[in-house]
């Protein structure tokens, strides 16, 4: 029988999880119920995601800004400390911020500019050029920016970020100092201990500063990398993609997640009889093309999917079948055509003709992103997310 309908996305309501909870019982009870609401099936090769966000919340994995100010005053035991390269986000860094300037004396901040690490700007880009600044080598302190720049507010949020941290640093009583460079290595003439804040570039600004001459470089995934007088934590990723909780605590990124991807499929298959893939997922990995926000603040978007979610797509790129080798044909013809050329397929595409075109990404990203679209971050109460048909193609029945 010909099928009319291809992928299938569900966004899947669940109770509010709490500390303790049995996330995995929770979320296949939650998809069984919908699915015998909405009678539709569970079937082999369905895809279950699961946001991190209860995940972590199931583990009670939260932390205190002073948990976070203890663990770095243990590992830099300094009264300046430089801060590189910190996201603008109320949600992702306004407390992990509180906890850093509760660690030192004296917090030097440097901002990159036109925008952070995911696109956040401090300012329009187009100010670059009219003021004729070289954003590779030049830098400011925040007199010099104010006075090329003006009052630089969020596009979207309105929030003066700039003002906003050193209200945040100033507010731990501690003395702040903001400068605006692209290179990390200018830090290092307020600073000799730093603290790079970046999330995907981490690695090579932490390579820059000790080349450099830096005497102390953290990134912000070794810090809460262990617990903290019992506080959460995350061995893998530490701060980073932790959420604000509340004025006084961060919900951590969740732990050992493979456990739980590798349950749920297990419960799902005694319950059902079929193989379903599962994933935790956080941020998806698109970028706006108005505000130019790369959304992901996350380290990964999954962090843990079972095996079959393992790789990048291979597929036949349609309209290049249908404009080239088949060009000739039309109706029942030309759908056979391109339905054989499918079932016979490469195992391995890269570098051919036919799949120009296609997306040759990670598995877990494009579904992990599919997902955050699907949930959002806001108010749909729907953290569980059901995909069916994503691994069919047209040659399906």
């Amino acid at each position: 029988m010909k099928r009319y309908v291809g992928t299938v996305v569900r966004g899947i309501r669940m109770p509010v999880v709490r500390q303790g909870d049995a996330i995995e019982e929770m979320v296949v009870a939650s998809v069984l119920q919908a699915a015998e609401a909405q009678k539709f099936s569970i079937r082999d090769q369905d895809i279950v995601g699961v946001t991190e966000s209860v995940v972590a919340r199931a583990q009670g994995n939260y932390a205190t800004a002073d948990a976070i100010a203890t663990d770095l005053k243990a590992k830099f035991n300094s009264d300046g400390l430089g801060v590189v390269f910190p996201i603008l986000s109320r949600n992702r860094y306004a407390i992990l911020l509180k906890g850093i300037a509760r660690s030192a004396k004296h917090i030097i901040l440097q901002f990159s500019y036109p925008c952070d690490e995911v696109g956040n700007q401090l300012m329009a880009p187009d100010l670059i050029d009219k003021n004729n600044v070289n954003p590779w080598t030049d830098t400011f302190s925040e007199a010099q920016f104010k006075q090329l720049f003006g009052q630089c507010c969020h596009p979207f949020t309105g929030i003066d970020y700039i003002a906003y941290y050193r209200s945040l640093v100033e507010g731990e009583q501690a003395e702040c100092t903001i400068i605006f460079s692209n290179q990390p290595k200018t830090i290092l003439s307020y600073a000799k201990k730093v603290l790079a804040c970046d999330v995907h570039t981490r690695e090579r600004t932490k390579r820059q500063l000790i080349a450099a001459g830096a005497e102390t470089v953290y990134s912000l995934d070794e810090i809460l990398s262990a617990p903290v007088n019992g506080s959460g934590y995350n061995p893998e990723y530490g701060l980073l993609g932790s959420n604000k909780a509340t004025e006084e605590t961060v919900k951590l990124f969740p732990r050992n997640c493979q456990p739980v991807v590798d349950h749920i499929q297990q419960i799902f298959k005694s319950k059902t009889g079929k193989m379903v893939e599962v994933l935790i997922y956080g941020d998806g990995a698109f970028k706006d093309p108005v505000g130019k926000i790369w959304e992901l603040a996350d380290p990964v978007v999954s962090p843990a999917y079972t095996a079959g979610l393992k790789g990048t797509p291979n597929e036949l790129k349609l309209k290049y079948l249908a404009d080239n080798q088949f060009a000739d044909l039309t109706g029942p013809a030309l759908e056979e055509a391109i339905a054989k050329q499918i079932r016979n397929k490469k195992e391995n595409l890269v570098g051919s003709m036919e799949s120009q075109g296609t997306t040759p990404r990670r598995l877990t990203d494009l579904i992990g992103s599919l997902c955050d679209l699907t949930s959002g971050s806001g108010d749909k109460g729907t953290p569980v997310v059901h995909i069916q048909g994503y691994f069919d193609s047209f040659a399906s029945e």
